[in-house]
């Protein structure tokens, strides 16, 4: 048994199946641009952590609200 039960001959299997359909020229660009990818993603994780300006905007609200103006409403529709 492999890995969750498939068997190393059947991963074998897929794998030449994979290489026929789509060749070793286009896999190898394929794994190149996902590596590419991945290490971007990860560069701007890294750069989002170490942005002290992302903190600052996360405590500023959203809006603002004054009461005054809520208790007057609610107050006009009671009446």
């Amino acid at each position: 048994m492999g890995l969750g039960g498939i068997s190393i001959w059947q991963l074998l299997v897929v794998l030449v199946i994979v290489v026929l359909v789509f060749g070793t020229k286009r896999l190898g660009s394929l794994g190149k641009d996902l590596g590419g990818a991945v290490k971007s993603f990860r560069g701007a994780m890294d750069e989002a952590d170490k942005d002290p300006e992302a903190d600052q905007i996360e405590d500023q609200p959203d809006a603002q609200f004054s009461e005054a103006k809520s208790e007057e409403t609610t107050g006009d529709k009671a009446s």
